[in-house]
């Protein structure tokens, strides 16, 4: 991985971490999070307008389906997760991709990874698992509030990690760059194709509760908040262009860091010394992958 790649990554967790803490202080996370969706959606529409979609290979529109179908999922089981548990639990467990992303993507995108490379992603899911079981080996130390559906957000993010690295993939070999850069027209066509299959998820999430409420009132919130994602997941879509999708995602596992400093100092959460080691322990795992290559 590149010194670029890596600091481009590195900035995505920052962003990513801020983006999570404001949904968790969110009144009604799953509200929240339809705003966002909704509002990105419209930014869109003039993204489309000036975009030359007919230049887009077949591969990427499947990438592009599978990946929205992800993320609409990913949007539900992390507002659920961030409504019922703390950040300083959820975050980890949903950030734990590493553990399962290299068994599918060095078979499936035939990448390979590096010794170091392999012991880096060794000590960042050693961190996860700190974190998430704070160093206890029974059953009940890995659930509580939020975990079921912090474990099912991990397995989204899992797939479309997958899904986005082969559309970059196929968009940088084969499309070359057009007014709307790759990474840009990419996000947003993910962001119409989830928000299409999440708003009807969230309505039925709410069950009657009216959204209309959250969206006057932290409405200045969710648009910044989309603001933030929006960068920190175009810097991601950038470094999957030149660097493996393991070693993209695990350095990206540093959001756990800045996620513990965040809740420990804004939302006001008291974490035990295990999680906090367990952050630790990832950015020392983050560290070996740098290096790596």
């Amino acid at each position: 991985m590149t010194a670029t790649a890596f600091g481009l990554v590195v900035l995505s967790a920052l962003l990513h971490a801020i983006w999570s803490a404001s949904i968790k202080g969110s009144r009604e996370p799953l509200a929240f999070n339809l705003v966002q969706a909704l509002a990105t959606s419209v930014l869109a529409l003039g993204v489309f307008a000036v975009a030359d979609l007919a230049t887009i290979p077949s591969r990427v529109w499947w990438a592009l389906a599978g990946t929205s179908l992800a993320h609409a999922f990913y949007f539900l089981f992390l507002s659920v997760a961030l409504a019922r548990g703390e950040l300083t639990l959820v975050y980890p467990i949903a950030r734990s991709t590493p553990a399962f992303l290299p068994f599918l993507a060095v078979p499936l995108l035939g990448e390979s990874i590096s010794t170091l490379g392999a012991l880096g992603i060794a000590t960042v899911v050693a961190g996860m698992w700190l974190v998430h079981s704070e160093g206890r080996l029974s059953f009940r130390a890995l659930v509580g509030p939020g975990t079921g559906f912090a474990y099912l957000t991990l397995a989204t993010t899992v797939a479309y990690s997958l899904f986005d690295k082969t559309a970059m993939a196929e968009l940088s070999t084969s499309v070359p760059e057009t007014r709307v850069p790759h990474a840009i027209l990419f996000y947003f066509l993910l962001s119409a194709g989830s928000t299409t299959l999440f708003a009807p998820l969230a309505a039925a999430g709410l069950r009657g509760r009216p959204w209309a409420e959250t969206a006057r009132r932290e409405w200045g919130r969710a648009l910044a908040a989309a603001t933030i994602s929006f960068v920190s997941y175009v810097l991601i879509l950038q470094a999957y262009r030149a660097a493996p999708a393991s070693y993209v995602v695990a350095v990206r596992q540093s959001s756990v860091l800045f996620a513990l400093v965040i809740a420990i100092f804004h939302l006001r959460e008291r974490p035990s010394r295990a999680r906090v080691l367990g952050a630790l322990t990832t950015v020392a795992g983050v560290a070996l992958i740098g290096l790596a290559d």
